[in-house]
């Protein structure tokens, strides 16, 4: 069985024939927003309609990190190696503080509240970068069902807690990440719920630290790009409906991993960070690469 499609040949030097995608746990409804703690040696994720955060460890398997997780979707970690969520539930981002406590990020703007955080990352300035579109409160499956306030941004988080909305014409920005030197910002957008809107991913300069110059870097050939993120030298990598693509720096398809489930987000971990975890419908799969992720710390 051939776990990939080789689009560029050198795609095939970034995969092993030996290297099989493995599910690693399975059972759950909808999973999403793995991030790895090396430190810790393990892997958290969200089921989100069954409200928690799950931990995976390698050779324990699955345990519960937080239940009620107030319906948390996308994680990131912080320079200091703080969690950071988005939560559907209370419509707001979070940090997890290293004692436990917990710290809200942004949860309104301009006095009304945010829809429902998705995806979120940390620049190295310290700035939190988010995406708010509107999933979470478009039923009581992922959230609780209400009224939208606010269109569906992308905000940027300063360290002295102004919020400004960076982005403010997709339809549903998505995932994001930065290219490994920060000059490139990727946005996701995965249209308004229920409609086959954009499946496509926009690329951002950040010379002046402000995403400008917006060009469509890729669209997604089945299914929708969700979750994103790069490795060292500046692929990236994106969920979609047969499994995860990998997108060279100029925009073209290089391969996929094929996938039995809609991938929904990736994220790079392991000892080496040669490892990409899979949340994928009702599963966590992984595959070891011959690539290395971007991931801090």
């Amino acid at each position: 069985m051939s776990f990939f499609e080789i689009h560029d040949p050198a795609f095939g030097r970034f995969v092993l024939g030996n290297a099989p995608v493995k599910q690693l746990a399975s059972g759950f409804d909808w999973v999403e927003g793995p991030v790895w703690f090396g430190d810790a040696g393990c892997l958290l994720f969200s089921d989100i309609p069954n409200n928690r955060i799950l931990r995976y460890t390698p050779g324990a398997g699955i345990s519960t990190y937080r239940a009620p997780s107030n319906y948390a979707n996308g994680h990131t970690r912080d320079r200091q190696g703080r969690l950071v969520s988005c939560e559907h539930g209370t419509r707001r981002v979070t940090r997890t503080e290293l004692d436990g406590a917990i710290t809200v990020i942004a949860d309104s703007y301009q006095g009304k509240l945010l829809n429902s955080p998705n995806d979120v990352v940390v620049k190295s300035d310290g700035s939190i970068w988010f995406t708010d579109p509107h999933y979470g409160i478009g039923s009581n499956y992922e959230g609780f069902a209400a009224e939208q306030e606010l269109p569906c941004y992308v905000y940027r988080v300063d360290p002295d807690g102004t919020i400004e909305a960076v982005l403010i014409d997709f339809n549903c920005p998505n995932g994001l990440a930065f290219s490994p030197d920060e000059s490139v910002l990727y946005v996701a957008d995965t249209g308004r719920m229920y409609h086959d809107d954009p499946h496509h991913i926009r690329s951002f300069s950040m010379a002046s630290g402000r995403p400008q110059q917006s060009r469509m870097f890729h669209s997604i050939s089945t299914g929708k790009a969700d979750g994103i993120r790069c490795d060292t030298e500046g692929n990236l990598w994106s969920s979609a409906g047969d499994g995860v693509h990998c997108i060279a720096p100029d925009g073209h398809l290089m391969g996929k991993i094929l996938v039995p489930e809609r991938v929904s987000n990736i994220c790079f971990g392991g000892r080496a960070k040669h490892q990409l975890f899979i949340t994928a419908t009702t599963s966590l799969y992984a595959i070891t690469l011959n690539r290395v992720g971007v991931q801090t710390p």
